[in-house]
């Protein structure tokens, strides 16, 4: 028994600081540094985001969640099927699938509610979809692992990260809070709260992921077929998204918001799992992908954000040209495709998307018009 476990890499006892050039590093201190910065950033971020709720819609998506509930199919629905069609299309390792399984099975990303404000989306079932999805992560993630690797004979036992997702709770739950109660007692403030925190926040998340990829860069593998997976998958996930939200009946602005909710995944919560569940020199192999999807998921959502901003200047330019002595939106009939075209756009659509007909109570839970949206005189 000796011998064998002398001649064992996986054996603890043999796993010493000289032999750590095979796996990973122990963590130092500028590791430490920047797990820190990273959960003070997100708790940052989550509170200018939760400026922009209003309990009054957010208490509307709890009592009639529809919208969470097509959220939730998209996360734990879609993302676990795709990732493993992917790895069995892709004939990945073993080790290598696993990694792809575990990020189609995490829950949502913090990054989703920043893309979201940024293209006009329903922020308040953003983050309530956030929440859900983290918290349904507890059950739904070891079911979705068991049932997807029933047919890969895996003898490896995963370690759900409970830890880790009790803290991303606390990092949304408490800070979002704060920003509800502060829209609440002091509305002119925290939209004022919101601008700064979005434009800081954004800033943040680019220096978090290129520093996290500075850090990674020594355990980045070359394997092709992983760094394809690692770019398609997110824009599946997108399209997907967006696709079942559509077909669900959604208004266009919680069409965006579940696109971007099942696209967006928690890396640090799938590199987590992955530490806790392999060896470390399992990890050298597998570290790559959660890296790779979080550096394509930020270009896919920026290149959403940006194409949105695109396509809404050129709309107001072309409703510029139609009424050039007019006011904006003061035309009261318009022709059908330029209604069509606006509802793509526009936030105060009808919260009304649960199928059948909805309540007389609801009508006054239509969203409030915006701001670039001129009355006539």
């Amino acid at each position: 028994m000796e011998a064998n476990c002398s001649s064992s890499s996986a054996c603890p006892a043999n796993i010493s600081e000289e032999e750590q050039p095979v796996g990973l590093p122990a963590p130092g201190n500028l590791e430490l540094v920047f797990a820190v910065v990273s959960v003070l950033m997100m708790s940052l971020l989550m509170f200018s985001l939760g400026c922009s709720v209003e309990i009054r819609k957010l208490w509307l998506h709890i009592k009639r969640p529809w919208g969470i509930a097509v959220g939730l199919l998209c996360q734990f629905g879609l993302m676990p099927l795709i990732a493993y069609l992917l790895a069995t299309s892709f004939s990945l390792k073993p080790v290598l699938a696993i990694a792809v399984l575990i990020m189609g099975c995490c829950p949502g990303g913090t990054i989703s509610n920043i893309f979201t404000f940024w293209v006009e989306g329903d922020m308040d079932l953003s983050i309530s979809m956030t929440t859900c999805s983290t918290v349904a992560a507890l059950g739904m993630m070891p079911l979705c692992l068991y049932l997807y690797t029933l047919s890969w004979n895996v003898e490896q036992n995963f370690t759900i990260p409970y830890q880790n997702i009790g803290i991303s709770l606390l990092c949304l739950t408490v800070p979002v809070a704060f920003g509800v109660y502060v829209n609440y007692k002091w509305t002119k403030q925290s939209k004022i709260i919101l601008k700064i925190g979005t434009i800081v926040g954004g800033v943040l998340l680019l220096a978090v992921t290129v520093a996290g990829l500075v850090l990674a860069k020594e355990y980045w593998n070359p394997d092709t077929a992983l760094l394809t997976i690692s770019f398609i998958f997110p824009s599946i996930g997108y399209v997907a998204g967006f696709l079942l939200a559509l077909l669900t009946h959604h208004s266009w602005p919680r069409c965006r918001t579940i696109s971007l909710e099942t696209g967006a995944q928690n890396i640090q919560m799938c590199i987590t799992m992955l530490q806790l569940s392999f060896t470390a020199e399992q990890m050298v192999q597998m570290i790559c992908f959660p890296l790779a999807y979080g550096l394509f998921q930020m270009v896919d959502g920026i290149l959403i954000v940006a194409a949105y901003k695109v396509y809404k200047r050129r709309l107001k330019n072309k409703h510029r040209k139609r009424n050039p002595g007019g006011a904006e939106g003061c035309h009261n009939k318009q022709p059908t495709s330029s209604k069509e075209t606006s509802a793509f756009l526009e936030v105060n659509e009808e919260v009304a998307v649960t199928p059948g007909s909805p309540e007389p109570m609801d009508s006054h839970m239509i969203l409030e018009p915006t701001g670039h949206i001129s009355s006539c005189a």
